[in-house]
């Protein structure tokens, strides 16, 4: 049973990832991105997940600098989480974007780093590189994100790494179990993005009524969902005391039976792009 917002899942190669942490998809640079993460940092929260395109880095950066200082913890304490463009992938290219984020970040390494989508006839040389970074010693864990089964078993038929992680979305109308499987099967951790679903089960009665029994909220029933299923989570927030709503969840357990009536919500939906059909 997870404890606690510090407790780790150990990826395959031994290294300790927190399962619980903060996405920042859509928050521009700026005071608010800044503000968000520090309070995260500063209420307990040890990952952070960015992305090169969501175009917020230097402010993650400002954010953890001014963190750790007001938190007194050393860098190692975070778990930093970026990923490379679809645009950058390639070998070199993949390598150079590397360098641009932790540039931008002002880091000396990232924790875990994620080619973002799968783009067919590019994530094979893009993983040749994150298989670099990684051997050199300059990134802690490498992963992908949005790899459907058939991707992973491309890719993995040529690497000389598999991958640690799968980032992908998954929430109760997506429950992903055909991915999940292998990546268990295959000592993959799978991550999920958008866990909450853009607030479209907000309003969900199956999940009102289990949330009203532990006096929690529907986000809060979510999440807990999502870490007792083994899948590491990073819901979005840019308000403090969000953040620290998500993050109460360890002082409840869901029933097996109540795990069950949320993966019955699956629909197979997705709010985000499908990673068998995307144009960009």
């Amino acid at each position: 049973m997870i404890k606690n917002i510090q407790d780790t899942t150990t990826l395959h190669n031994g290294v300790k990832m927190p399962w619980f942490g903060i996405g920042v998809f859509k928050v521009e640079e700026g005071p608010e991105l800044v503000n968000a993460v520090k309070s995260a940092i500063k209420h307990g929260y040890r990952s952070i997940d960015t992305a090169a395109i969501y175009e917020n880095e230097e402010g993650v950066g400002q954010a953890i600098r001014e963190g750790i200082k007001e938190a007194s913890i050393p860098r190692e304490e975070l778990f930093i989480t970026s990923k490379v463009w679809n645009s950058d992938l390639g070998y070199e290219s993949t390598i150079a974007a590397y360098e641009t984020s932790l540039k931008k970040l002002d880091l000396e390494y990232l924790d875990l780093y994620l080619i973002h989508w799968p783009v067919e006839g590019k994530y094979k040389e893009a993983w040749r590189a994150l298989e670099t970074l990684y051997k050199e010693g300059r990134v802690k864990a490498i992963g992908v994100s949005n790899f459907q089964v058939h991707h992973l078993e491309d890719l993995m038929n040529d690497a000389e790494i598999k991958p640690m992680v799968n980032q992908v979305e998954y929430h109760p109308r997506l429950t992903q179990k055909e991915i999940q499987a292998f990546c268990q099967e295959h000592g993959i951790q799978l991550e999920a993005w958008s866990p909450l679903m853009q607030g479209q089960l907000l309003d969900n009665l199956v999940l009102q009524g289990i949330a009203n029994k532990y006096n929690k909220t529907i986000a809060q029933v979510i999440l807990r969902w999502d870490l007792q299923n083994g899948v590491v989570t990073i819901p979005k927030s840019t308000k403090e005391h969000r953040i620290v709503e998500n993050s109460t969840i360890f002082d409840f357990e869901l029933t097996k039976e109540e795990m069950q009536r949320i993966n019955e919500l699956n629909q197979n939906h997705r709010v985000g792009p499908d990673p068998d059909n995307f144009d960009f």
